[in-house]
């Protein structure tokens, strides 16, 4: 931990070091000379470089605790608290068969019949890649995850009963309340590679572990994007889908006073356990903006596991938030919690046998079937450009 330590007390002294150059450097018109501009530029992408540096050494820090466990132990405490088996007698039989490219006929392997569509991801394995999953997603770190056997209804209150005064013996007055049905579904995902018998049938090649992180990368990405995109058709519906515009900005630019007003859009309740998220570009921008008082809105983390803050709040980053542009909704504020992701069941692997059997090659797809929902869209505020988003061209 000394070495991620000293690269965030380094990270924060290059911050203070660019703030110190944009300060001296600003003409008094507000703005740098192209060279100027440029240097600062390169300031900052270091800060951000730095910052990217550090969240791969706590993931890698993660790792290496994990696997410091001792093997023997009937249950280990994996990072985040989670329980994780030793593994079964069922997952080396499925890495056996994939290795082999034969089923063996053993009671272990009912668990999973590949004629039957895939193995089911043994459990230790299925738990490895939603960690993956995680690590790599932002909302299943932000959002609720729940694990649904079928379509999953969340009851909803539309209307809310309301307090009135009443003169001593006056009549009582009675309020209706309604609710409304949120429904998780199941949305198909899957991802395929190909892999050759060279590498199948060396031992030295960790086939599991490059299952799970590129199996596990890939599907990310996908959710991600759909978790904050989707627009529901054979997809999840998206957290820019569903959530509420809480301010939209006076220009085409992101002030200061925008993000005060876009904090207090949001209702109090929800405001306890909220967080931003951004586009890493769109947050390049918002670094520079102040206060009154003429201090920086951003300040970086210098604990390890602390995610850096805005006027107070955490900040978030994901590739998949919208940049800025006319009419684009760039940045959200709230409670994820209430964005709920759905897993239905567990996810199944599959072998390609014979498909790319001429080329020396084997198939194996990972399949799951997901769904996510912003169950209150009120619990979420977005920040709008003003303008009118362009359209795109049909391709």
């Amino acid at each position: 931990m000394t070495d991620i330590m000293e690269l965030r007390a380094k990270r924060a002294n290059l911050w203070e070091a660019a703030k110190a150059f944009l300060d001296t450097h600003t003409g008094k018109d507000g703005k740098l000379s192209l060279e100027d501009s440029a240097a600062y530029d390169r300031m900052e992408a270091d800060v951000v470089a730095l910052g990217k540096d550090i969240e791969r050494l706590e993931r890698q820090a993660a790792i290496d605790k994990e696997l410091a466990q001792p093997a023997t132990a009937p249950i280990t405490n994996a990072p985040g608290g989670k329980a994780e088996r030793p593994k079964s007698a069922y997952h080396d039989a499925v890495m056996d068969a994939i290795r082999s490219r034969f089923r063996k006929v053993s009671d272990v392997l009912q668990e999973g019949v590949d004629t039957d569509g895939g193995y089911l991801v043994p459990e230790e394995m299925d738990s490895r890649l939603v960690d993956v999953l995680t690590e790599e997603n932002v909302m299943r770190t932000l959002g609720t995850s729940l694990t649904t056997s079928g379509e999953r209804k969340i009851n909803i209150a539309a209307t809310k009963p309301a307090a009135s005064w009443i003169e001593e013996g006056g009549a009582l007055s009675f309020g209706d309340a309604t609710f409304d049905q949120i429904i998780l579904d199941a949305h198909k995902l899957h991802v395929a590679i190909k892999v050759t018998e060279e590498l199948l049938y060396d031992n030295a090649f960790n086939l599991e572990s490059y299952i799970i992180e590129q199996f596990g990368k890939a599907i990310a990405n996908a959710e991600e994007d759909a978790f904050l995109n989707g627009d529901g058709a054979a997809k999840p519906k998206g957290l820019f889908q569903m959530a509420d515009t809480g301010v939209t900005t006076s220009t085409a630019n992101i002030a200061s006073d925008d993000l005060i007003s876009l904090i207090y859009s949001l209702k109090r309740p929800y405001r306890r356990n909220a967080s931003f998220l951004v586009n890493d570009q769109t947050l390049a921008v918002i670094r520079k903006l102040k206060d009154n008082n003429n201090a920086y809105l951003w300040q970086p983390s210098y604990q390890v596991g602390e995610p850096d803050r805005l006027m107070g709040y955490a900040v978030y980053t994901s590739p998949y938030v919208p940049t800025v542009e006319a009419g684009a909704a760039v940045l959200a504020f709230g409670d994820y919690s209430y964005y709920n992701i759905g897993d239905r069941g567990t996810r199944t692997l599959q072998e390609l046998k014979e498909l790319f059997a001429g080329n020396g090659m084997v198939g194996y797809v990972m399949k799951e079937r997901v769904d996510g929902k912003l169950i209150l869209p009120e619990a979420v505020k977005l920040l709008k450009i003003k303008g009118t988003a362009a359209a795109k061209a049909n391709g």
